[in-house]
């Protein structure tokens, strides 16, 4: 049973009415819950969980090219995330127009090759600023640029190449999850008359935004949905449990550091002499240093002390024995 107001109470919500501090309109409207539609039809293949993992994989991927376009370009490009969205195949072909052209890259997973390939999309006023950048340019883009704007052969080259880099390193931002290799396929010229997938095929489509100083554009990525859940099934087979925040790498990091070269100075002590004296030394003469023979050496790495020890020989060879090893910061700078 509802509650019921007092007359104090009704008097107060009548004199709030009155005086527009409350809405009742808007009040009921405020209340009433919002329902997304479903398509029980075409029920969805992919979980918020595995949209959210696309969407990290892809923040990842966007920092990698933008630093390798920001250096290829010579020109600051920053690329950020805008959506990450599970379509229907039409919803992606019925945005392109002729003159569009798409760059079909192949997946391998463990060295299978995957039947179904992956769609890169690059706006044309896009890729033509890029590719006037890549030719010494300023990047600049006619604005009465057509819509069905054709490429050159020239410029189907340079799309080829720059769709090539681009493509090259998306595998890095999955190895946290699954070692995925993408390589260019080839590039379709004219994607509206070519069926690459049913028309009411899922797809996810990943779209990112390109804003360069004078020209913001898109790219666009479309997975085909049967190549991704082959994807995903093969991360849960792979890791049931996986916890990418506690995975322990220090022997594969320490197993890498011990083939590393380092440089190791030992410094028994300095001096100054002048340019004179170090003229007329000979073979045979001393200088002092003004320390004994068994004063510490110091060992640097890095130009900061590491180590203290003593000279000595070891198997007729010069060698320094470590007594002391300067773990802390103010020691090693002294």
């Amino acid at each position: 049973m509802a509650d019921v107001l007092s007359q104090a109470q009704i008097d107060a919500l009548l004199n709030s009415v009155r005086s527009g501090e409350k809405d009742l309109e808007k009040s009921s409207s405020e209340q009433e819950k919002k329902y997304a539609k479903y398509d029980f039809a075409s029920p969805r293949k992919f979980t918020k969980d595995r949209i959210k993992m696309l969407n990290g994989i892809f923040e990842n991927y966007s920092r990698v090219i933008g630093s390798r376009l920001n250096a290829r370009l010579r020109t600051s490009c920053e690329i950020t995330v805008e959506s990450v969205e599970e379509q229907h195949y039409y919803e992606f072909s019925n945005a392109l127009t002729e003159g569009d052209v798409l760059a079909l890259a192949n997946v391998e997973i463990k060295d299978a090759l995957q039947e179904q390939q992956v769609m890169f999309y690059l706006s044309t006023s896009t890729a033509l600023s890029m590719m006037d950048r890549m030719m010494g340019g300023e990047g600049g883009v006619d604005d009465n640029l057509d819509s069905e704007y054709a490429y050159t052969e020239l410029e189907l080259k340079l799309y080829e190449d720059l769709a090539e880099d681009v493509i090259s390193v998306l595998g890095v931002s999955w190895e946290n999850y699954l070692p995925i290799r993408f390589t260019y396929e080839r590039t379709d010229v004219n994607p509206t008359l070519s069926q690459l997938l049913g028309v009411d095929e899922t797809v996810v489509i990943v779209d990112l935004k390109l804003q360069f100083p004078n020209l913001s554009g898109r790219m666009s990525i479309c997975f085909p949905g049967d190549m991704l859940m082959g994807v995903f099934a093969e991360i849960s087979r792979e890791n049931p449990v996986r916890k990418v925040a506690a995975e322990d790498k220090s022997d594969q990091i320490f197993e890498s550091l011990r083939d590393s070269s380092l440089e190791i100075v030992a410094e028994m002590a300095n001096t100054q002499l002048s340019l004179n004296d170090i003229y007329r030394l000979n073979v045979g003469d001393v200088i002092d240093l003004g320390y004994s023979k068994d004063s510490p050496v110091y060992l640097e790495i890095g130009g900061y002390h590491w180590f203290t020890g003593r000279m000595g020989t070891h198997k007729k060879n010069m060698a320094i024995k470590i007594d002391d090893v300067c773990y802390q910061a103010e020691q090693r700078s002294e």
